[in-house]
């Protein structure tokens, strides 16, 4: 009994000792979490107006295509716009801390040079893309065998077209000016009235005119200049449409690819 009892006091020392010379580790003390990766900070911050491989967005230029991103070096340019903002642009500025501004700046700046190195992947079409016709040969085939001078005017209703729209939505425009476009307006102009216009004369003898609101071989509607909308079943009354958009789906048939390039560079000029 007193070699058993001996052995658990050695036994128990031996324990304390070697608890003396190793004390319990602690936990180590939490580190702060990294800064989120540039692409995500851009998306959540940027993506709205620059789209989210910055390449353009709703209202943001592609930043891949920037002068400013081109000369950057290591946030020199970008950050003082990113932290000052462009108000008169309606960018407003961001409070970043110094690690995801520099995230933000390394993701831009990669987008850049990955678009650089593979053109075909870019989502969007650039205006120099579609700059490749003779502005001069466009003006005169605006001027005589287009026949565009019998609506239009580079004086006046076509004044400024290329600072509404510019590349593809230029070429888009000119080429395909649905009602849905027409009415749209540029960025910025508030919507217009249907350029199609719809007289409808009712049993009655009366006349009602209108944007053309719908068309199809059951129905017919306008919208009148109160904003009524009014609709018939076209077997029971007498209808015109006047569509000033027809000329353009007519001359489809007749561009060529010169024809089209050279009247986009020409209206490119109208600034």
């Amino acid at each position: 009994m007193k070699f058993v009892l001996s052995a658990v006091v050695v036994w128990a020392g031996a324990v304390l000792a070697v608890s003396a010379a190793a004390p319990i580790p602690q936990q180590a003390p939490a580190q702060a979490a990294a800064p989120a990766g540039g692409q995500a900070i851009f998306a959540a911050q940027c993506a709205f107006c620059h789209g989210r491989d910055a390449t353009g967005g709703a209202t943001g230029p592609d930043l891949t295509e920037s002068v400013l991103v081109a000369k950057d070096v290591n946030g020199d340019l970008i950050a003082p716009v990113v932290r000052s903002g462009r108000p008169e642009k309606g960018m407003p500025p961001f409070a970043f801390s110094e690690p995801d501004l520099k995230a933000v700046v390394a993701y831009i700046h990669d987008q850049k040079k990955k678009i650089d190195e593979s053109p075909g992947r870019r989502r969007k079409v650039s205006e120099a893309d579609v700059s490749t016709g003779n502005a001069e040969a466009g003006k005169r085939y605006f001027e005589g065998s287009g026949g565009c001078t019998t609506c239009h005017s580079a004086a006046k209703d076509l004044a400024g077209v290329a600072t509404r729209y510019r590349g593809l939505a230029l070429m888009q425009r000119m080429l395909y000016p649905t009602p849905q476009n027409a009415a749209r307006g540029a960025e910025g102009e508030q919507p217009k009235p249907n350029p199609t216009t719809l007289r409808v004369t009712l049993p009655s003898g009366q006349t009602i005119t209108g944007s053309l609101a719908h068309h199809d071989e059951f129905t017919i509607a306008l919208k009148d200049a109160s904003g009524w909308y009014h609709s018939w079943p076209t077997a029971t009354v007498k209808y015109t449409i006047d569509d000033p958009l027809k000329a353009h789906a007519d001359q489809l048939a007749k561009y060529t690819d010169d024809d089209i390039h050279n009247l986009v560079a020409y209206l490119q000029t109208l600034k």
